[in-house]
């Protein structure tokens, strides 16, 4: 049942539909308050009267419903505490029923949406930097393909641009083929960093580079058989950790793929009179936006990432005719974005609004800016190696005699990882700590994990019958639970109109807290029939909850730990 659309048929406001009040529902942050709210701000203008006189006036006129317990006016609100019993019950049978569906909808049917993460730069290591936009692009694509959406996952690989040829560089000086060969992208990362040490010394370095790179666009067989070697040992290493963080894609079309493709996206915008020359440059003269001029070719005839991001784009809408087409990308790229998609709009291409940039925060190392130039970065794969060292520690210590623990130790190290990413909202920046990350105490993917893990343990000892009494359950700590439990479809359909994963993490912390509190105060198992059912039911609805929360951002559920 929706509750909030239940509750806005029982209102009738003159110039409203009943769909518009649904909308305005909220919840009370203090539940004392109620547990559905109706703020009356937004009719003022139209019934010309105080949002107090309007939520008093609206109160006596709500009739009478099994649903609700109790309306109250307070402060220009209207609160509807519900009945406990029916609601509680009405939530866990549809729970139950739904199981891992709890939460699905059919709303994304025919739509697709295409999504364009994590985004690794071949030759360069997969760090502690990609793992916002790897997780935060992994969930997205998750929560909407629950809601029925086809979800297009793009992996739009960085192989392209003059650090190919400074690589190639600085190989021939100083690279050790079966070093790399052993070492991988450390190996290529240790003469990387070389070369623009010793640039900064000897400058003709960086014209040996962009000639290095000029025979790979020319397809010279030397260079472009170095460029395709570098390519496999990334995309082999990197598939290591994306098999560890559960990830796939449907494309790893990179920047390389569109070299033949941007040509007729540039004569189009000639055509159309919205290119001109700067300095020999070729330009989209943005200024009346506000906004710098958008680069589309250097004075040399070079191509940038909004050339190519442009031809994406086309490429992408062809392919694909998506509905909404997301970039998770540091908020650094802002104005990026903002130049090309006003390019697509300015083309004449109603699309261009559901070009969507979803921006999240930048990731630095205590405090430091992570620099692949430096070699001042946090290769991935250690963190989550370092991760799963310390939960098989305390796996070991607190429950020494578990079985498999080294898969349930991956599963925890890595979900402490992945839930550091997704933990708060997307736009703050994080300082990378491994204290941190690595804390497995308080707000934590442990601390879910391990609520799940004791859901499933009070389950396998309470043997649940078919006898349930809810009145066991007409307790604030219960209903407190299952509120949050009927609010989870909406938590997800927030989170996908917002693009914003950590909602779905935040509400399952919630859940996890409030059950460990319901838990606490009430036993179980040694209770009459009716009453000991009824608490496993919520406890079974619990577990799925928190596991279906899990999987969505990414993280496993262990049954035992």
């Amino acid at each position: 049942m929706n509750y909030k659309h239940e509750i806005a048929k029982l209102i009738n406001i003159e110039g409203f539909s009943t769909e518009d009040i649904e909308n305005l529902i909220t919840f009370p942050k203090d539940s004392s308050m109620g547990d559905y709210a109706l703020p009356c701000f937004k009719f003022s203008k139209v019934l010309r009267k105080a949002p107090v006189i309007i939520a008093n006036e609206l109160k006596d006129t709500i009739p009478n419903s099994e649903l609700i317990e109790k309306v109250e006016s307070v402060a220009g609100y209207l609160n509807f505490t519900m009945s406990k019993v029916p609601f509680i019950k009405e939530t866990l049978e549809k729970i139950n029923t739904e199981k891992e569906n709890y939460g699905s909808s059919t709303l994304g049917n025919g739509k697709t949406i295409c999504i364009d993460y994590s985004s690794i730069n071949i030759a360069k290591p997969f760090h502690i930097g990609h793992l916002s936009t790897t997780v935060i692009g992994a969930a997205l694509y998750r929560i909407y393909k629950f809601l029925g959406y086809n979800t297009v996952g793009i992996n739009h690989l960085g192989d392209w641009g003059t650090q190919f040829g400074k690589l190639i560089v600085a190989y021939k000086l100083w690279g050790d083929k079966e070093k790399i060969e052993k070492n991988g992208i450390r190996a290529l990362l240790e003469i990387y960093v070389k070369f623009h040490t010793e640039a900064e010394k000897n400058d003709s370095l960086n014209d040996e580079a962009r000639a290095w790179f000029k025979k790979i666009e020319d397809g010279d067989q030397e260079a472009l058989g170095l460029f395709e070697w570098f390519k496999d040992i990334t995309l082999k290493e990197v598939s290591r950790v994306y098999k560890r963080l559960d990830i796939k894609f449907d494309s790893y079309n990179g920047e390389s793929f569109y070299n033949d493709k941007m040509q007729p996206i540039l004569d189009e915008i000639e055509e159309k009179g919205l290119s001109k020359k700067s300095e020999g440059a070729t330009i989209v003269d943005l200024e009346e936006y506000g906004m710098a001029p958008c680069l589309l070719k250097k004075a040399d005839g070079a191509t940038l990432y909004a050339t190519r991001d442009l031809a994406a784009a086309f490429y992408r809408k062809k392919t694909y005719d998506f509905d909404k087409c997301l970039y998770v990308v540091a908020y650094q790229q802002n104005l990026h974005f903002k130049q090309w998609f006003k390019v697509v709009e300015l083309m004449g291409y109603p699309w261009a609004k559901d070009l969507i940039h979803v921006a999240f925060g930048m990731v630095s190392l205590e405090g430091a800016s992570l620099s692949t130039r430096k070699g001042n970065v946090v290769f991935l794969e250690e963190v989550l190696d370092n991760a799963v060292k310390k939960a098989y520690g305390i796996i070991c210590e607190k429950n020494a005699n578990l079985e498999n623990k080294e898969q349930i130790a991956e599963e925890v190290g890595v979900g402490a990882v992945v839930f550091s990413a997704l933990s708060n909202n997307r736009i703050k920046d994080i300082s990378f700590s491994y204290d941190k990350v690595l804390n497995f105490d308080g707000e934590t993917a442990p601390y879910i994990q391990y609520t799940h893990a004791r859901c499933c343990s009070v389950l396998e000892k309470g043997n649940m019958g078919s006898e349930i009494d809810y009145k066991g359950l007409a307790n604030d700590e219960a209903f407190e639970l299952v509120k949050l439990l009927e609010r989870f479809p909406q938590i997800i359909e927030d989170s996908a109109n917002k693009n914003e994963p950590s909602m779905v993490t935040r509400h399952i912390i919630s859940i996890a807290q409030a059950y460990n509190k319901f838990y606490i105060n009430h036993r179980i198992i040694d209770q009459p029939e009716g009453i000991k059912n009824a608490r496993l039911l919520l406890t079974a609805c619990t577990k799925d909850v928190i596991k279906t929360g899990l999987n969505l951002i990414g993280i496993k559920a262990p049954t035992k730990m």
